[in-house]
């Protein structure tokens, strides 16, 4: 039997949380709604919009994760995965400068085949190994992007 990963088990529980959570909301913004007291329609529309917009970027998030671990797993099975060969700390990151100057490369080849995604979701990995998440996601994402429209 093939075991969930951890992360997807608590994306799913998460998405499970929220689903209950405005089902829950959404009885009382009905009720708020009904009373028809201005303060009361006021909180019942907010009790309807609040639950979307968590609903809204919980599919952003579980859309990233499904979409990146499937390119990944993809330039996995390519052969195309940067050798994980850098130091390591006690805590299993990278060390910071062994990172740092592997990234050069790592971007060179993104600037150079911009419409690769292969090239910015290694990129992504290097940012993340030099502990820029932010700008680790960013590359993925357009990574993903990109093998979207090479796709269609």
């Amino acid at each position: 039997m093939t075991r969930l990963p951890k992360g997807l088990i608590a994306a799913l529980l998460m998405a499970a949380l929220l689903g209950l959570y405005i089902v829950l909301l959404g009885a009382r913004a009905v009720a708020f709604v009904a009373s028809g007291e201005p303060v009361g329609v006021a909180i019942g529309i907010a009790l309807f919009v609040l639950p979307v917009i968590g609903a809204y970027a919980l599919w952003r998030e579980l859309s990233f994760g499904f979409d990146s671990q499937r390119l990944l797993d993809r330039l996995a099975s390519e052969g195309g995965l940067p050798d994980d060969d850098l130091p390591r700390r006690a805590s299993g990151r990278p060390e910071r400068a062994a990172a740092d100057a592997a990234f050069p490369a790592y971007r060179e080849a993104a600037e150079k085949h911009p419409d690769d995604w292969r090239s910015w979701i290694r990129l992504g990995l290097a940012y993340d190994a030099s502990g820029d998440r932010r700008r680790a996601r960013q590359s993925i994402r357009t990574g993903i992007e990109t093998e979207k429209r090479t796709r269609a």
